[in-house]
């Protein structure tokens, strides 16, 4: 089932929704990821694993982190060759001096946000949406 890979299609269709938490970044070992139970992410770099968790899972765990993130999930089903969506997107966000990590998968692609400005993140990708209307 291919997505959908037109431009203004995704920009005016995406729909960012907030997923509900406070998550974080962490670098862990090998051995405390074989007891993690559930990682929203894991990738795997030189260095070691990088792990996406709650903020909760981290403090349990005794993991280290140093910024909390809300997760902005992009409700359209986006084709993974689709060119320039995350471009406009982080661009639109980098205007407003907000960072955002990028996660894209299968479906959707997927916003990690610094927490304290989820709320703006949303309404500034629904003004960018909503200027894509035809």
């Amino acid at each position: 089932m291919a997505g959908i890979s037109d431009l203004d299609s995704l920009i005016r269709n995406m729909e960012p929704k907030v997923v509900f938490g406070e998550y974080v970044f962490c670098t862990i070992t090998d051995s405390q990821l074989q007891g993690l139970d559930r990682p929203l992410l894991v990738f795997r770099e030189n260095e070691g694993p990088t792990v996406v968790v709650t903020r909760n899972v981290a403090e349990l765990n005794g993991f280290e982190f140093h910024a909390t993130w809300g997760l902005v999930s992009l409700s359209i089903h986006s084709d993974l060759e689709a060119i320039g969506l995350l471009a406009v997107i982080t661009n639109h966000l980098a205007k407003a001096g907000i960072s955002v990590n990028v996660v894209s998968a299968f479906y959707h692609d997927h916003l990690f946000v610094p927490h304290p400005r989820v709320e703006e993140v949303v309404s500034l990708l629904t003004e960018l949406s909503n200027s894509h209307q035809k």
